[in-house]
This record gives structure tokens, C-alpha cells and sequence, in this order.
């Protein structure tokens, strides 16, 4: 059996001192914000290159928070991409926004630049940019339109930790970025949580505020906020895991390269890395009209693969008020029933990767 992701191989590089951490947070008996978290905020900012960071529970719970504090409610609307993890657009929905939707480009699966100015209306206050699956967007133009609108950028960059545009990195790019630290994210916890980044200090401010119940100190409730702290364990985790972020970066553009080599005497498409990007591979997703008989030969051969995502947002019971139909938006339609992601994680080593391409091989009709 080959997993899609291996979390043991990686517990078995770094485990020893993980456990000293959480032992040091048990004992010292801080289990809630303090020190430990303030420490890795600092750290996480540093990494990004941003002034502010703030720890919380969840992406989906920075990306809420976010949209909250930029002061984005009930008849405003945010533009984001119907390709993308349902959190992007649910946090949307939480904030009391109305999502609207442009397709993406075909070859970078990212926010077409070219979509999004006929979506603004005079409601729009909004766009959040997805950097899939550890690639960033193209931001440039994004941020154009931005200024051009007096619109708010926010950067869904809870796939692509320590992926550059333009030899900057995502999460500073725009007025905030919002990451992930879920466990098979390039720099995962062992469990739930996430972060908020920002140079501005009163966004930063309130953001601390609405993860503590709105509270500026304690019980003094300035603002209504709820409970998206971010656990003292998990930044003690996040701590340990941080250093090795780019050196297994490197590691997953390395395989990736090795993906590219041996697939391409394959009939399907490789991901594209666009001249603006540093990829960071968070998955290796390939893309075919026979997907699924690559899925099921890969699964009979026991490796394990993803489908991300098989259907797009728009399409999605739970989203059919958002009033799209099939067709809407083709890119993200073709790209959801072809996309296939096969096994990458920094410890994966190439004689696997060998055995997984002559699976694909054999499984390709």
C-alpha cells in the first residue's frame, strides 16, 4: 500500500522532539494563547514576511475573520472561484456576504484576472484570490483591479505555505492572507488551526479581538467575536514543524520534477508552473479524461489517490442558491471531472514514485 499522504514518515523524522514540545506545554500547565502562541506568531509572520500574525482554529476560521474585521457583511459580495475547497466560499456565507464566482484559468487552476471585472458591482467590496494546491494566483492583475475598484484583497493561501509570486511570498501580497495548518498541509498541526497575516496593525488588532470573543482585554467585550483561538499545543507543534517548511518544499518540487519526467511519454497533462511561481506542491494533480480508470487501477494496485475537487462550488447542493447552473463557468467544470492527485509528501521516495508512474501506465486504457 502506498498512501496519498504518509504523516507517519514524517513523525518519524521530526517525533522525538515534537513530543518534547508538547510535553514542555503540558507541564508548564499554558494551554490556552500565552507565550507559546505569541511566539509562533512571531516566527510565522517572520516566514511570510508580514508584520502582523495572528493564530486561530482553522482556515476557514481565518478566512471568517478576516472578512469580519476588513468590516464585510450582510449586502456586500466577494468574489472568489467556484474550483476550491468549500471553506473558501462557506466563510463567505458565514460573514453574511454574498459570494460571486469567476472561473478559473485552465492552466494554472487559479482566479482568471480576465473574469473578474465583470463581476463587480457596486456591491462588491471584496475579491479572495485561492492559491491551489501550492501555487499562487496571479496576483499582479488581481491587485490592480483592486485598487482600481477600492476593493479588499485577501488571499486564501491555506494550500501554498512558502509559495512565491513574482519571488514574494503568499499571505503578504494583499491586505491579508489566510492559512491553513491542517495535518497534511505543507506545514500541518496535528489537528485543526490556522493563521491570519496582515501589515496593518488595526486589522491585525481587531482580528486578535474576534478570535477572543471581542475582547481588547479581559472582560472588556469591544466587538462580538466567538471562540477561534488558536490550542497552545498545536503552536508548540507548529513550532517544531516550521524550520523544515522549505527544506521539504524543495523536497516536493524535487519529486514533482521527477512526476514531470517520468510522465511525460503518459497521455495526460502535468501541472503546469506558471513563469510567475515558485510551486510548492501541497498535491500533484494530473489531469485526464480517463480519470476514472486511472483512479480505480491506481486504488486496485493500493495506492492511494484524491480527487480535488469532483464537484465544483456552483454545482454543489448546499450552494445551488447561489443561482449558477452547469455551464456557468467550463473551466472549473472540465477541471473537476479530470483532475486527479497522486501521492506526494517530502519523504516519498523516488523508486515509489517509479512504482507509481508504471501504476499509471498499466492503468491508462
Amino acid at each position: 500500500m502506498i498512501p496519498f499522504i504518509d504523516l507517519q514518515a514524517q513523525y518519524a523524522e521530526i517525533g522525538i522532539e515534537v513530543e518534547n514540545e508538547i510535553l514542555r506545554v503540558l507541564r508548564n500547565g499554558q494551554y490556552v494563547l500565552g507565550p507559546e502562541v505569541q511566539a509562533f506568531e512571531s516566527e510565522f509572520a517572520t516566514f511570510c514576511g508580514t508584520k502582523h500574525a495572528v493564530g486561530v482554529n482553522s482556515g476557514t476560521s481565518a478566512l471568517h475573520i478576516a472578512l469580519r474585521a476588513c468590516n464585510i457583511g450582510p449586502g456586500d459580495e466577494v468574489i472568489t472561484v467556484p474550483f476550491t475547497f468549500v471553506g473558501t466560499v462557506a466563510a463567505i456565507n458565514f460573514s453574511g456576504a454574498h459570494p460571486r464566482l469567476v472561473d478559473i484559468d485552465p492552466q494554472s487552476f487559479t482566479m482568471d484576472p480576465n473574469k473578474i471585472e465583470a463581476q463587480i458591482t457596486e456591491r462588491t467590496k471584496a475579491i479572495i484570490p485561492v492559491h491551489l494546491f501550492g501555487q499562487a494566483a496571479d496576483m499582479d492583475p488581481i491587485l490592480s483591479i483592486a485598487k482600481k475598484f477600492g476593493l479588499t484583497v485577501i488571499e486564501d493561501a491555506c494550500q501554498a505555505h512558502g509559495a512565491t509570486y513574482n519571488g514574494q511570498l503568499v499571505g503578504g501580497l494583499g491586505d491579508i492572507g489566510c492559512f491553513s495548518f491542517y495535518p497534511s498541509k505543507n506545514l500541518g498541526s496535528c489537528g485543526e488551526a490556522g493563521i491570519v497575516v496582515t501589515n496593518d496593525p488595526n486589522r491585525a488588532h481587531n482580528i486578535q479581538m474576534l478570535r477572543n470573543w471581542g475582547q481588547d482585554q479581559k472582560g472588556n467585550y469591544v466587538i462580538k467575536g466567538g471562540n477561534y483561538r488558536l490550542d497552545t499545543l498545536q503552536a508548540a507543534v507548529l513550532r517544531v514543524k516550521l524550520p523544515h517548511t522549505l527544506k521539504w518544499n524543495e523536497a516536493r518540487r524535487t519529486l514533482a520534477s521527477r512526476y514531470n519526467e517520468l510522465l511525460a511519454s503518459i497521455d495526460l497533462k502535468t501541472p503546469t508552473t506558471m513563469p510567475y511561481a515558485k510551486h510548492v506542491y501541497h498535491v500533484y494533480a494530473v489531469q485526464t479524461q480517463k480519470r476514472e480508470a486511472l483512479r480505480q487501477g491506481l486504488e486496485t494496485r493500493g495506492i492511494g489517490v484524491k480527487v480535488h475537487y469532483p464537484l465544483p462550488i456552483h454545482l454543489q447542493p448546499a450552494y445551488a442558491e447561489l443561482g449558477y447552473k452547469e455551464g456557468d463557468f467550463p473551466c472549473s467544470e472540465k477541471t473537476s471531472k479530470e483532475i486527479i492527485s497522486l501521492p506526494i509528501y517530502p519523504q516519498l521516495s523516488n523508486s515509489t514514485i517509479e512504482t507509481i508512474v508504471d501504476a499509471v501506465r498499466y492503468s491508462m486504457p
